[in-house]
């Protein structure tokens, strides 16, 4: 992409020319640059040139938890289907144990925000999938029905999922009772902490970026986390003081809730995450 394009259409959002752009790594919808602008403010600049973008979708996630969380994340300061623009915040995905600490400090308030519903007020995406957001009164339902079918059924009609993997998750998926318990609060999660969307620096964190957000059982959310060992013994040490987990969790759950991060995968690039959601459906009986 020409430079000087970039720096037009920064120029158009925000009524300055940057003094230079140059590209960054990172980002599974796009082009992500680093604009320099004249007061010495740096910002974040993702382009979508798509048949159907939704650079939108990620600056509504980013504004929905700067105004209804503490979790430092990038301020929003244009955001359209097509074009991007964030604040540029310091850091990088090295973490230490006290960058992990804040880490739980950070997440366990989040998850302390509930919402009457388990969903969210729009639909919203995982990477660049789709993902629903239907209010449901239910845990299991909603994650029955918007997870797992949900994102099991976009997998095999893309053609990453073998057809005999659809009725063994749909079997799974009608018993989760026996797993999972029902009694769930429905708490606000980021949605897709991997290494690569957690910054830090000095033993803080700077910020989570790329969120997938909704409310959910916030388990799925640190499952998430053990699926790509994202953090370690520091931040569940901190999490479990603040939030302690119920037994089970380390055994049984996480790897149910891993299968909608894993069917996601399948979705996207197929191959050997195939591979992981037929252990966890093995290891479930199915």
């Amino acid at each position: 992409m020409s430079q000087e394009l970039v720096l037009a259409e920064v120029e158009r959002a925000l009524g300055v020319r940057p003094l230079a752009v140059g590209p960054l790594s990172g980002g599974c919808v796009g082009e992500v640059y680093r604009a320099d602008l004249p007061g010495g403010e740096k910002v974040v600049v993702k382009r979508d040139q798509r048949p159907s973008p939704t650079l939108d979708l990620e600056g509504y996630m980013l504004r929905y938890l700067s105004a209804n969380s503490r979790l430092p994340v990038p301020a929003v300061l244009h955001d359209d289907p097509r074009l991007l623009i964030i604040s540029f915040l310091p850091g990088s995905g090295s973490l230490n144990a006290a960058a992990e600490q804040h880490a739980a400090e950070l997440l366990a308030e989040l998850h302390q925000l509930i919402a009457p519903a388990f969903g969210l007020e729009q639909d919203t995406l995982i990477g660049s999938l789709p993902q629903p957001n239907p209010w449901t009164a239910n845990w299991l339902d909603f994650f029955r029905e918007r997870r797992l079918l949900y994102m099991a059924g976009e997998a095999r009609r893309a053609g990453q999922l073998p057809a005999p993997f659809l009725p063994r998750i749909e079997q799974l998926a009608a018993r989760l009772e026996d797993w999972l318990p029902s009694d769930h609060r429905p708490a606000l999660i980021h949605g897709d902490i991997w290494g690569g969307n957690v910054l830090a620096a000095a033993g803080k964190i700077t910020g989570f970026v790329d969120p997938a957000i909704y409310y959910a059982d916030p388990e799925i959310e640190l499952a998430f986390i053990t699926l790509f060992n994202t953090f370690g013994d520091p931040f569940f040490d901190r999490y479990g003081e603040i939030r302690p987990l119920a037994a089970g969790f380390w055994g049984e759950r996480r790897h149910l809730y891993n299968l909608y991060p894993l069917l996601v995968h399948v979705r996207l690039f197929g191959g050997g995450y195939v591979v992981s959601v037929d252990r966890i459906l093995r290891q479930f009986g199915f």
